[in-house]
């Protein structure tokens, strides 16, 4: 984005910019299960700007509205003057949630993001007791509630918990061989949830002879807080990160993520966080330029197209459905198809760019009719294909897909490209 962050910031500004066109409302994931012209992107900036000047209180019926943004970004892809509209939103969020305060169980989780020795504790606890609550679906790392109690009804999907988490699971420094390293951020649903994605990545690494890095004293990137507007904890968490990455940023040649939406936050936007700290947005400028999703990096830095171009070919289908922060925010589409298609054959839904309805944490729990509605033409989309496998380089789309999949009594497997990868390298 090559605009001055002052303007981005600029409410009134960008409410000036908007020309009205209407590019943005066929694409805009709220519109099209809430067809409502204030819940449209154009509605939205009219709404920042009327609030910037003081012609709007920001009271409920405004954070009812604010809060029902995906910010999926689509609009931003499709604008004319790319304006970012998920960026506006963000920012009133926190302005919202110093207003209105943040529920508690929002608090609780995003204390938990902060201590990674608490989140420890909490997830190993959920483990032991999750049986007692939920019904485990083992082969898909998924689970339903055996009760039907607000926001977690029993024919809800969610992600079931690990016994010993993936940095937990393994010692900090992997050698295998010492003749490149590379740092891993990991991701806490990757951490706790689905953890094979992490174990997939160190047989990669293994088979590429690149040592590993666990950086095990990482934070949450803090993508949650920061899309419900807990801004102190993304203050804590980044910069946290920051002057820890620093440490060793020199020592490996990239740190990479197999997660969307935390490469997303590490690279893009904590520099749109730290738009008014100048210090701190150089230093996260300076430090994540080593960050790189993981297929992003082992397209473009590495021979494995080629080694898995000798492997065995498989008969799964897959198809393949693209995170909103991996191809609109970073532009990251064509290095998971390339890998994947040397083993599988690739199948493409019907728009695999269309925002899968995840949303955030707000719209994961009061919100959640929305994001049901939202996952729906997902779930059709992967069925008519007839797919074996729906592939996304994101946890959270991994969450809600399934979710979606499961109302559908769609029976495609979910799996990470980096999971299939690894499959594929274990074939003679």
């Amino acid at each position: 984005m090559d605009k001055n962050l002052d303007d981005i910031f600029s409410f009134d500004k960008t409410a000036d910019d908007c020309v009205k066109c209407g590019k943005c409302i066929p694409v805009c994931t709220i519109h099209n299960v809430n067809a409502d012209e204030v819940t449209s992107p154009r509605g939205f900036i009219d709404l920042l700007g009327a609030y910037k000047r003081g012609n709007l209180e920001l009271d409920k019926t405004a954070k009812d509205i604010f809060e029902s943004c995906f910010l999926c970004t689509a609009c931003v892809e499709v604008c004319p003057k790319s304006l970012p509209t998920d960026m506006l939103i963000e920012q009133v969020r926190s302005d919202i949630a110093q207003k209105f305060g943040i529920a508690w169980y929002k608090k609780a989780f995003f204390l938990l993001l902060r201590h990674r020795w608490l989140n420890d504790l909490a997830f190993k606890l959920g483990w032991v007791f999750q049986t007692c609550g939920f019904k485990i679906k083992a082969d898909i790392d998924s689970m339903n509630s055996r009760f039907n109690i607000p926001m977690l009804k029993a024919d809800r999907l969610l992600p079931s918990l690990r016994k010993t988490s993936f940095l937990n699971a393994h010692p900090e420094n992997i050698n295998n061989g010492g003749k490149r390293k590379v740092a891993i951020f990991i991701g806490c649903l990757g951490n706790y949830n689905y953890r094979n994605i992490g174990d997939s990545l160190l047989e990669i690494l293994e088979h590429l002879e690149i040592d590993a890095f666990l950086a095990k004293d990482q934070k949450c990137c803090s993508a949650p807080a920061y899309f419900t507007g807990d801004f102190d904890t993304v203050d804590h968490n980044a910069k946290f990160n920051i002057e820890y990455f620093e440490k060793f940023a020199d020592d490996v040649e990239a740190i990479i993520v197999p997660e969307a939406t935390c490469s997303a936050m590490l690279k893009i936007d904590y520099e749109h966080y730290f738009h008014d700290q100048p210090e701190w947005k150089e230093r996260a400028h300076n430090v994540m330029k080593k960050v790189f999703m993981a297929t992003e990096w082992l397209q473009n830095h590495t021979e494995l197209e080629s080694i898995l171009a000798k492997k065995k070919q498989n008969t799964k289908i897959v198809t393949y459905h693209d995170p909103c922060h991996a191809r609109k925010m970073q532009g990251i589409h064509e290095e998971p198809r390339s890998l994947i298609r040397q083993n599988y054959k690739i199948v493409e839904m019907s728009d695999p760019n269309s925002c899968c309805g995840f949303g955030g944490v707000t719209m994961q729990s009061e919100k959640y009719h929305f994001a049901k509605a939202a996952g729906a033409p997902k779930a059709a989309m992967i069925k008519e294909t007839q797919a074996d496998v729906v592939s996304a380089e994101c946890s959270a789309c991994r969450m809600q897909i399934n979710a979606s999949m499961n109302y559908a009594e769609v029976e495609t497997v979910f799996k990470n490209p980096i999971e299939l990868i690894a499959d594929a390298l274990r074939e003679k």
